[in-house]
């Protein structure tokens, strides 16, 4: 059988990226049962509340909703399970020492399969207050219309 290549991604996080200033990103390996693995194959799985947590030099995934394999029997798997990323110590020695600073978490970005293996995108970040919010949206913003207007003095000069 052919192996795979390459990133197939099966869920994202983009409200992490509109709550949460990204300081730090990391790719980590996950622990899953069987039926884990075939659920996320069907593409199903759900990052918004999931969070990580350091816990005696681990780093669990927790609420992170991956529904239960349609073909499942009573070995299948519960959907909101904690489970266990796979890092290397300097990296979860950098974020413990990191996550205890005020304000700082840690937060999926991204659940993928990459060369087969099931991986996900953990970021370290700070909490944005709702001004911050609001100044990245007009910043955003502002950028648009500045490239709709670049663009339109460009197509004129072609005409």
């Amino acid at each position: 059988m052919a192996k795979e290549k390459g990133r197939k991604l099966i869920a994202q996080n983009k409200k992490a990226r509109h709550d949460y200033q990204i300081l730090d990103t990391y790719e980590a390996g996950l622990v899953l049962t069987g039926t884990e693995v075939k659920s996320l194959r069907q593409g199903r799985a759900s990052l918004v509340d999931g969070f990580v947590q350091l816990d005696a030099h681990e780093a669990w995934l927790y609420n992170v909703h991956v529904p239960e394999y349609s073909q499942g029997t009573w070995t299948n798997h519960t959907a909101r399970r904690k489970r266990k990323l796979l890092l290397h110590r300097v990296e979860i020695e950098k974020l413990e020492s990191k996550v205890q600073e005020a304000g700082h978490t840690i937060v999926p970005l991204a659940l993928y399969f990459k060369d087969g293996r099931a991986k996900i995108e953990i970021a370290l970040a700070r909490g944005k207050k709702e001004y911050d919010k609001r100044q990245t949206l007009r910043e955003k913003q502002d950028r648009r219309e500045a490239d709709r207007a670049i663009a339109a003095v460009r197509r004129k000069q072609r005409a």
